[in-house]
């Protein structure tokens, strides 16, 4: 901004003008006329610091009084375009026990047996892999799923997407992934390749939530996406990049059976700003299905993190709370959906 055009530097340099144009060997004094002394410099400078923090509040609001942008679907290159700023994964190909799985990282897990088995992309929350994916991981193995955990964030140099994307990766190259690493699991022989699905937590969760649009599906370059999808405590708003239209991560294109379990105390992704979208699709005759849990938490399987709390990426006060009942409640309602959603195409 130009001095001349900011209220604060004109009113400055006008004073400085003034200054110069008197006898500077005068005593300055806090009530005398001849010379603003600091009290009054201070009363002064407030005014003018007020009068324009209400022009500033005057423009925001107008701003706000304006309609808001409607959010669609971005075209299919702006959405590769998106997912394809990070390198791909280099996806492992050595199955591995259950008990070789000594800390959360990126890996291809198997049961005992020849298959094909079921398998499962599990991914992650925008933290990254922690103990509590790595006990899903370990529980859908012994039920007789391939689990291929995913690390959308440690290749590539990041820690957290919780304040939003980092070294290129968001909800797009999130998709990427998971749909990456079911073509991955597809291909290995002990894998029965129709009966793939994705299981992801909060950032992983949002990032189901797109793998089962068509409309994502096509635009990532994927000519099929999951047999089923599970998101655990999603994020159902609307997404408003920097320069780019807004996005909504719930779209009306699901194909395929969608399983949502939520927390009706979760701050950090409301289930209210779940269940009307929902019960919209349900109504239309798309196949997904949805829990609420009484009293639970954003990240109710989270034992690492009971307890902890924070400031969130939109300003909401989020604590987490483990519950071990809610947990075995919602692993049971998972594999019932999956052995349900995917049992007819064997």
């Amino acid at each position: 901004m130009k001095k001349r055009n900011n209220p604060i530097l004109m009113a400055w340099e006008d004073k400085r003008q003034s200054m110069r144009s008197r006898d500077m060997r005068k005593r300055v004094s806090d009530g005398g006329d001849d010379f603003p002394g600091p009290r009054r410099f201070v009363r002064t400078l407030i005014a003018l610091l007020a009068a324009l923090v209400a022009g500033l509040d005057a423009s925001i609001a107008n701003a706000l009084d304006k309609p808001q942008p409607e959010a669609v679907p971005w075209n299919t290159e702006a959405i590769f375009r998106g997912a394809t700023v990070a390198e791909d994964l280099a996806l492992p190909d050595t199955p591995e026990t259950v008990d070789e799985l000594t800390s959360p990282r990126m890996a291809l897990l198997k049961p005992v047996g020849a298959g094909p088995f079921p398998a499962i992309v599990l991914m992650h929350q925008c933290a990254g892999l922690n103990a509590a994916v790595a006990a899903w991981a370990r529980a859908a193995v012994s039920r007789g799923y391939v689990v291929l955990l995913v690390d959308s964030l440690g290749p590539r140099n990041v820690k957290s997407v919780c304040f939003g994307p980092r070294n290129g990766v968001n909800f797009f190259r999130g998709a990427r992934d998971a749909l990456q690493a079911a073509e991955h699991l597809r291909k290995q022989s002990y894998v029965d390749s129709k009966r793939v699905a994705f299981v992801g937590f909060s950032w992983g969760a949002m990032v189901g939530l797109l793998t089962a649009s068509s409309h994502y599906v096509g635009a990532l370059k994927f000519e099929s996406g999951f047999a089923a999808v599970a998101s655990f405590y999603p994020g159902c708003f609307r997404i408003t990049p920097k320069e780019r239209p807004p996005f909504d991560l719930v779209n009306p294109d699901i194909s395929r059976p969608l399983l949502v379990l939520m927390g009706d105390a979760d701050t950090e992704t409301p289930a209210s700003e779940c269940i009307d979208k929902f019960d919209a699709l349900k109504r239309s005759g798309i196949p997904v299905e949805w829990h609420l849990y009484p009293g639970a938490t954003h990240c109710w399987d989270c034992q690492q993190l009971d307890g902890f709390s924070k400031i969130d990426v939109r300003g909401h006060q989020v604590e987490y709370h483990f519950r071990q009942d809610l947990t075995d409640d919602s692993r049971r309602r998972l594999f019932e959906f999956l052995d349900r959603s995917m049992s007819a195409r064997k």
